[in-house]
């Protein structure tokens, strides 16, 4: 695991270019299923972030407020129109509490992986429970675990070149945990900037267990945001749980 990398680590690496560098592409399909899904239900988001869809949630008349483990994210969020309507506030995916229950959560784009030990991974999904109302459901999105990639549980892969900029991105696998240790490498004309990255990775089957752990039934997995099966071949997965109603 990668030492001195925290909670908060993402947020002070990275939320300066959070827009522009992570936005997967997915944001209206998300957008649509949640929506769809959530019905007329309050909806708590993990890791609300920047609001990629907070904000779109929100512009529909959905009632949805979330937390973020970075002050910097949250801040992002306050300075977009509309951001300053939603309600939010500084907390642990692993270690959160808030006096009130909803009827829908939701954790996307890998972001469960943030938290890099299985112990952390089993507390969110128990905070989530203890926060939704019986019958509420929790959506988790997270990409396929993928082997194959590395070699000697390694692997350096090239991101962008220009005329004046390479961007690397160096990584190391441990099987055993299921850790991945990223290394960023910006090389510019102004030097070299590092943007580390710690994730632990669940398998399907795995993310089932912490969820019955936490008292979850399972509802559906899906193999991306049009409700396409899930295969061997599928690149992410969409799982969805439920407490049980009574």
């Amino acid at each position: 695991m990668m030492e001195g990398f925290g909670p908060n680590s993402f947020g002070e690496l990275y939320a300066q270019e959070y827009d522009t560098l992570h936005n997967p592409g997915t944001t209206e399909d998300c957008v649509n299923l949640i929506a769809d899904l959530a019905h007329d239900r309050s909806i708590l988001e993990l890791a609300i972030g920047s609001g990629r869809i907070a904000l779109p949630l929100k512009a529909r008349g959905i009632d949805v407020c979330g937390f973020d483990a970075s002050p910097d994210m949250l801040e992002l969020l306050k300075q977009k129109p509309g951001g300053d309507e939603i309600e939010t506030w500084v907390a642990d995916m692993a270690d959160f509490s808030v006096d009130r229950r909803f009827g829908f959560a939701y954790l996307i784009f890998n972001t469960l992986y943030n938290l890099t030990t299985q112990d952390a991974q089993v507390k969110c999904f128990q905070c989530v429970a203890d926060q939704l109302e019986p019958g509420g459901q929790f959506l988790v999105e997270a990409f396929m675990p993928n082997r194959e990639r590395f070699q000697d549980n390694q692997a350096v892969r090239t991101k962008h070149v220009s005329m004046n900029t390479a961007w690397l991105e160096a990584a190391q696998h441990n099987p055993v945990t299921q850790t991945i240790d990223y290394q960023r490498i910006r090389i510019t004309e102004e030097g070299t900037r590092l943007m580390p990255l710690a994730m632990r990775y669940v398998w399907p089957s795995e993310l089932d267990l912490m969820a019955a752990l936490a008292g979850f039934e399972p509802v559906v997995k899906w193999g991306g945001w049009h409700k396409q099966p899930l295969t061997p071949s599928s690149d992410m997965y969409v799982a969805l749980y439920a407490r049980p109603a009574a």
